[in-house]
């Protein structure tokens, strides 16, 4: 077959992706040979497999138990063993101390931990509590265990501390004794040693002292203001207990101690004043509940505020949960179903307006303390609770208590059910808002917009189709929930040189534009990208020499007229196959269908069918003409599966911003003529191509 220099079509999209800075960030170009090197495959024996005990899991990998980025994490789990005493009714002051050497003390009065000898493992409790993964006294809960309720759960926690320390100080007071045990490196560097209580020591307790090693840690120092929040947190969550810091190098000490608990923790926090008056209560299972033990329950405070950046805290057991989980979905729930009932008792709602939980939720500041028997995180670090069971227990009690709240205060509950309903009208304004046609009257979505149903931008695409038989496949073919489908006909405008007024007058980029849901603009503009109706716009074109034409004039009207859309990584280019190779059965194996981007990634899939006895003569290979001639299956296979397909994101390329726009005005300007000539006599000769 013939060579001839590439056509002007080809040769605009090699140019646009090679030879300006605008080019999918994956792309590369196929090197003609490749040598590879021998590389001796490691030995893999029995001898491979490396057990490790005691500590030593923690030490190699220390990001599964811990945060890495300071010490805080380490220093909580001492704190939460603190914690869990009080919340046991044993303790009622903690005390931690930052001293001048770098090291944490954590004190409190509680119990002490027992330090005799393990009857099973025959050595001190107190040892095993920091030498040994999962080794502690909160696993036999609701059966007579030492706690009922508590944050730790699995025995690791101050292991880890221990592990990732260079040294740890341990004194528990218990029963007129003193025990003292030191540890270097996770392993006993002083044996423990048990004298009688002396005149000034404490009745019992547990005095922690913590030198964090700072080779695990991207700092050493502690963040002090998390710390504070912290440990602020704890006195709210506790009223009648004291936590105290002390600071020795500023010599500064601070004490909370709460009465008012979470209402006015959260009344200091929020930045707003409130519409109506804080909604707190709280509510715990006895014994005779069918669902769950007794003492399950939460404790809430919620606000709603019309401005300002809500406050939202949740805590379950006195751990902090700043990923939030299900005690949160319960807290959610329970208001919605709340509001959404006296607005139905009360007929408020207004008609097509639909509420939502989020309508609800969105202006609400909470602080949300839950009691869990056994609760089940997400990862040692426990930032996100995933108890299943805790959504329909803090609903059950959240629900009902706002509903008798809400019908004893009906102007109150008339105020929520405003802003409730507000916050609907503006979430359906938002996902149906588009832009206008030019001189025309109220705009609506393109009518051969084949939209989807969700309206999380994080999720949504839409794939911009080359004609309309191609669009028809991907209509059958798409994800409903989350993919959009616009079909182009014929080819679209270059807009290069268009005025920013004019361009609506081109039907297709007009659909564009109110599809996407964003208006044209330049460089150095601002847009407003809130109304952004997908986060992926996608171009979906054949793999032939007019599909990457039409590649082209997208990319140029993205990069003309919606460039803030590339600098924010929402568009994409999707890559179809050229081949289709149909392989019949090898064996055990079955018959396969395999997809080929180009003719390189064809001939590798054939050579590694003869390898496996399946000679070129008997694998069948099939030419896509185009997406128009593949079935809805096929498209969803090669092209819009998200788990399989093929998408690059857009970008800017080797060259900044003023370069790519000197380039590819060379390429796509009417009066550069000389200038694409002269690109197409430097780079012609750089690929061949069929014809």
């Amino acid at each position: 077959m013939p060579r001839v220099a590439l056509p002007a079509p080809w040769m605009l999209r090699y140019s646009v992706f090679m030879y300006s800075g605008l080019m999918p960030s994956a792309y590369n170009p196929r090197p003609m040979e490749r040598a590879e090197p021998v590389k001796s495959t490691p030995a893999y024996s029995e001898q491979s497999i490396r057990v490790l005990k005691g500590l030593e899991p923690v030490k190699q990998r220390p990001g599964m138990y811990t945060r890495t980025d300071n010490p805080l994490h380490i220093i909580q789990e001492v704190l939460d063993n603190a914690a869990d005493e009080a919340l046991a009714g044993f303790g009622k002051k903690i005390r931690v101390t930052l001293h001048a050497d770098g090291s944490v003390s954590v004190e409190d009065d509680g119990r002490g931990i027992p330090f005799g000898l393990h009857p099973e493992e025959k050595a001190p409790v107190i040892e095993l509590v920091f030498t040994r993964l999962h080794a502690g006294g909160k696993f036999d809960k609701g059966k007579g265990g030492a706690y009922s309720f508590s944050g730790g759960l699995h025995g690791v926690g101050v292991s880890v501390t221990n592990a990732l320390s260079t040294r740890m100080e341990v004194t528990s007071y218990r029963e007129g004794q003193v025990a003292r045990l030191v540890f270097a490196g996770g392993d006993v560097a002083e044996p423990l040693a048990v004298a009688p209580k002396g005149e000034g020591d404490r009745k019992q307790g547990t005095v922690v002292r913590v030198w964090p090693d700072a080779h695990y840690f991207e700092s050493p120092l502690l963040p002090l203001n998390e710390l504070t929040h912290l440990l602020r947190s704890k006195a709210v969550l506790m009223p009648g207990v004291s936590v105290t810091l002390v600071n020795e190098k500023t010599k500064d000490t601070q004490t909370w101690q709460f009465k008012g608990g979470l209402r006015d923790y959260l009344q200091q926090t929020l930045t707003a004043e409130p519409v109506i008056p804080q909604f707190e209560g709280e509510g715990a299972a006895d014994a005779g509940h069918d669902n769950f033990a007794e003492g399950e329950g939460a404790a809430w405070a919620v606000a709603f505020t019309e401005d300002g950046s809500p406050v939202r805290e949740s805590y379950v057991n006195l751990i902090p949960t700043s990923a939030g989980g299900t005690h949160e979905s319960g807290l959610r729930d329970g208001l919605f179903q709340a509001v959404k009932g006296f607005i139905d008792l009360h007929a408020l709602l207004p008609k097509g307006v639909k509420l939502m939980p989020e309508d609800v939720f969105a202006r609400a500041s909470y602080v949300l303390s839950a009691k869990v028997l056994d609760p089940q995180f997400q990862g040692q670090i426990k930032e996100r609770l995933n108890s299943r069971d805790a959504v329909r227990l803090v609903s059950s009690f959240v629900k009902p208590a706002l509903e008798l709240w809400l019908n004893q205060h009906v102007d109150y509950g008339k105020k929520l059910a405003e802003l409730a309903i507000k916050a609907a009208q503006s979430r359906q304004k938002a996902g149906q808002k588009v832009e206008k046609r030019k001189g025309s009257g109220v705009a609506v979505l393109p009518g051969k917009l084949t939209d989807c149903e969700s309206r999380d931008i994080a999720h949504n695409e839409m794939f911009l189709v080359e004609g309309d038989s191609a669009g028809g496949s991907a209509k059958m073919g798409r994800d409903k929930e989350t993919q959009a489908i616009l079909p182009l006909r014929g080819k679209v405008l270059n807009t290069w040189e268009v005025d920013r007024d004019r361009l609506f007058a081109n039907t297709e980029i007009h659909d564009i534009s109110v599809a996407i849901g964003v208006d044209p603009h330049g460089p150095h503009d601002s847009p407003d990208l809130t109304n952004l109706r997908y986060g992926k716009i996608c171009i979906l074109s054949d793999a032939d020499v007019d599909g990457s034409h039409i590649q082209v004039l997208l990319l140029t009207l993205f990069f003309r007229h919606f460039p803030k859309l590339i600098e924010a990584g929402h568009v994409y280019v999707a890559r179809p196959p050229l081949f289709r190779v149909d392989v019949p059965a090898r064996g055990k194996k079955p018959a396969a269908k395999v997809y080929a981007l180009d003719e390189g990634e064809l001939q590798a899939a054939l050579d590694k069918f003869a390898k496996e006895g399946v000679p070129r003569e008997k694998c069948q290979i099939s030419r896509f003409k185009g997406l128009g001639e593949m079935n809805a299956e096929q498209l969803w296979d090669t092209t819009l599966n998200p788990d399989i397909r093929r998408l690059l994101p857009v970008a800017l390329g080797p060259f900044d911003f003023s370069a790519t726009e000197n380039h590819i005005a060379k390429l796509m300007g009417k009066g550069e003529a000389a200038a694409r000539r002269e690109l197409m006599e430097l780079h012609g000769d750089a690929v061949e191509v069929d014809v």
